[in-house]
């Protein structure tokens, strides 16, 4: 009787102590304060970009061009203006050719423009133009070829510093001669890389602007030539055609010789057959 009591007793301690437990561990939960989900999120993003220093955005990289065709009265004085555009905008010419055609007298110009005074060069040669013949303007974003060119790089030069460490620790003249191959490799390929980069960068920085500009000439101005001036000229081309002629055939005398004798030997062999 005493062991069952005892054994009652026991089991009403312990269901008393798992009563007062469970709200202390629950105190103990409550206590710690965990960061929202968002916070958490934003944090694991900013330990994940410090940890990659190549995660800064990199800026757009566009490639500008402009194509303009337009008629002018005046050829010099639209080459001034432009040359006071390109002035202003820090540009530079890069091709310059002028010439005449059947019925118009042009001048084409070739422009480097930095492309952030792009738009600005643009609007300054395109003030006092009644209309354009043609004018195209277009962009090309590159930036991801960019990222891609600099991410190839990077990688590349890893590689050759790998390598590197390799060839200091190379001792036999066939692994040091095979690793120098693999190293000369990635050289070029690392040189190819930059040059590629170079040149992107070099057209995203200015962009090229091609204008051409022309003076159409009246075609009334040949009614004012007179008839006695068209004769004197028909007389002067006859003249020179003339005097091409005997240059010809003084240029080719020694066959007209050869013909000559040939034509009298045949011409003396065919008598001698009548006879």
């Amino acid at each position: 009787m005493r062991y069952i009591f005892f054994l009652f007793f026991a089991l009403l301690s312990f269901s008393g102590c798992s009563k007062h437990e469970e709200p202390m561990a629950e105190m103990a939960v409550s206590a710690v304060k965990l960061p929202p989900k968002n916070e958490s999120i934003a944090n694991s993003d900013a330990k994940d970009k410090m940890a990659d220093p190549a995660s800064p955005e990199i800026p757009q990289k566009i490639i500008k061009e402009a194509s303009i065709r337009f008629e002018t009265d005046n050829l010099e004085d639209t080459f001034n203006r432009i040359q006071t555009a390109i002035a202003a905008n820090k540009a530079t010419i890069q091709n310059d050719s002028e010439g005449k055609d059947y019925d118009n007298i042009y001048r084409n110009l070739t422009v480097r423009v930095p492309s952030q005074n792009f738009d600005a060069f643009i609007n300054a040669i395109s003030k006092g133009v009644s209309y354009f013949e043609r004018k195209d303007i277009s962009s090309q974003n590159v930036t991801e070829e960019y990222i891609d060119l600099t991410s190839r790089l990077k990688t590349k030069r890893k590689l050759e510093e790998r390598y590197l460490q390799i060839l200091q620790k190379a001792t036999k003249i066939n692994e040091i001669l095979e690793i120098e191959k693999q190293i000369s490799a990635i050289r070029e390929e690392i040189e190819a890389k930059e040059g590629q980069l170079k040149y992107l960068e070099n057209r995203v920085s200015e962009s090229t602007v091609t204008i051409e500009f022309y003076k159409t000439i009246a075609q009334k101005e040949g009614v004012k030539t007179s008839y006695g001036s068209k004769i004197w000229s028909a007389i002067e081309s006859g003249f020179y055609s003339l005097s091409g002629f005997l240059l010809w055939i003084l240029s080719v005398w020694p066959f007209i010789i050869l013909f000559c004798v040939l034509a009298y030997f045949i011409r003396k062999r065919f008598k001698r057959k009548k006879i």
